[in-house]
């Protein structure tokens, strides 16, 4: 008999720091899997993006096996470490948090193009400078 999928989840978990505590728990306790197991795969998955905000999804099967996709770290996130900031500003138009050059974006840009809706480089970049800009950040040459 073939497995049928039983249901799709998908959330953000920081790299490295699963637990089975939510939104892990709530997210796939529904379905019956080994969240352990799934802890296990996702930290050792995850580990070289200690912290940042991991997107994945998850498809379960009726025989209690499940599949994940993580995907690369959250645009946001990205541009912070590459800001050096903690967090973007309250009022982007009015407020400055901090400045992130064009080729930091072209190494974000090229870290997230599977997961970006761009079809080339220049597009990606374009997409990234919009998110910068909406969280306060100066983009310079």
């Amino acid at each position: 008999m073939a497995k049928q999928l039983v249901g799709v989840a998908k959330f953000h978990v920081p790299g490295g720091q699963a637990t089975p505590a939510p939104p892990v728990g709530t997210s796939l306790g529904r379905f019956g899997i080994n969240l352990g197991q799934f802890v296990q795969q996702f930290n050792e998955r995850t580990r070289q993006h200690l912290g940042m905000r991991i997107p994945v999804v998850v498809r379960v099967y009726n025989d209690r096996s499940f599949e994940m996709e993580t995907k690369s770290p959250v645009a946001a996130d990205l541009l912070k470490q590459a800001a050096g900031i903690a967090k973007g500003a309250s009022n982007p138009p009015k407020e400055k948090v901090g400045k992130v050059t064009r080729a930091q974006l072209e190494e974000i840009a090229k870290a997230k193009m599977a997961d970006l809706n761009a079809r080339d480089m220049e597009h990606a970049r374009r997409i990234l400078e919009g998110s910068a800009r909406s969280m306060g950040l100066d983009v310079v040459d």
